[in-house]
C-alpha cells in the first residue's frame, strides 16, 4: 500500500518528504547541540546534559558533600542526570513531531 497525500503528485510527495527529512535533520542537530540543566535537592546538585544525553557539567554545593553520606550524593547526582536526559529526550520528541508536520509514517521517528 502506498502512502498518498491528497492532491499531491508523486513528485510533490517526494519533494515534501525530502523537505521533511531535511527539517528533521536540522532539528536533530539543533537539539543535540542544546544543553539541558536540571537541579535536585533544592539546588544542591545541578547537572547539565547535551542533546546526545552526555553529561557536560556537574555543580555541587559544598554543604552537600558529606563524607558520612556519599550514597545520598550519588542518588542526587543520578536523579539530576536522569532529569536532564528526560528533558533532552522530550525536546527531541517534540522537535521531531513538529518537523514531521503531523504526518505518521511507519519507521520514521
Amino acid at each position: 500500500m502506498k502512502a498518498r497525500i491528497p492532491g499531491a503528485s508523486q513528485g510533490d510527495m517526494m519533494q515534501k518528504l525530502q523537505q521533511m527529512q531535511e527539517e528533521m535533520a536540522k532539528v536533530q542537530e539543533e537539539i543535540e547541540n542544546t544543553e539541558f540543566t536540571s537541579s535536585v535537592g533544592g539546588g544542591a546538585v545541578e547537572v547539565t546534559v547535551n542533546g546526545n544525553h552526555e553529561a557536560v557539567n556537574i555543580k555541587l554545593q559544598p554543604e552537600i558533600v558529606d563524607p558520612e553520606d556519599i550514597e545520598m550524593l550519588q542518588d542526587l547526582i543520578i536523579a539530576a542526570f536522569n532529569e536532564g536526559v528526560r528533558k533532552a529526550s522530550e525536546a527531541m520528541d517534540k522537535g521531531m513531531e513538529q518537523a514531521k508536520g503531523g504526518l505518521s509514517i511507519p519507521g520514521l521517528m
